[in-house]
Parts: structure tokens; sequence; C-alpha cells
């Protein structure tokens, strides 16, 4: 069974990171604002990022580490760029990894 981490991209530029097994639920889920909290506060929300991960653990590592990264590598992500996203890791003086709790199907990042 494949896994996904997602990132949402919702109203006034927020970001949400998360992980789930069935990306297709998930985002009608979020889309209809039936997840309650950080994107059902913040509708319109749009798909802007996704991959498939072979373990439910591989995806929710992947959701840690982006949650810990900065808006614009972030946005590299979204667009691709890996030239820009390895220029931004660079850039920081310590690892791209976040300190903070991720749980269920994910937590709220800027």
């Amino acid at each position: 069974m494949p896994f996904w981490t997602y990132m949402l991209h919702c109203r006034g530029g927020k970001f949400y990171t998360g992980h789930t097994d069935n990306l297709d639920l998930r985002m009608a889920q979020h889309k209809a604002g039936a997840i309650p909290g950080f994107t059902s506060e913040r509708l319109p929300v749009e798909l802007g990022w996704s991959q498939e991960f072979p373990s439910r653990q591989e995806a929710f590592e992947a959701e840690r580490r982006i949650k810990g990264w900065s808006r614009a590598k972030k946005l590299a992500l979204i667009r691709g760029d890996w030239e820009a996203i390895s220029l931004h890791a660079q850039s920081k003086d310590g690892p791209s990894t976040s300190s903070g709790r991720a749980g269920g199907g994910g937590q709220a990042d800027v």
C-alpha cells in the first residue's frame, strides 16, 4: 500500500503539510472542510505538491522534514526547482528538520 506526503496551499498564503494512505480521500476531506482545524479555517485549499512513499514511516519522515523548511524552500519544492531547494538547504546554519510534533494526518506550517 502506498503512502503520500502532501503540501496544501491555503487561503492567506499558508502551507499545510501532512501524510496519508489515501490522497484522493484526504484531499476531498480538506477541500470540504471536513477536517476541523487549520485547513478548515483557511479554505479554499489546493494541492501544491505530493509524493508517494512505500511506507507510512517514510511519508511521515518526509512530512517532518518539509515542516522545518523555509517558505522559499517549500515554494521551490512546489515548483519542482531542485536547484533552488539545494541552494536554500545550503544557506541554512543547521539541518532542515522540524522539532515540532507531527501527528495524525499532519500539522500546520508556514
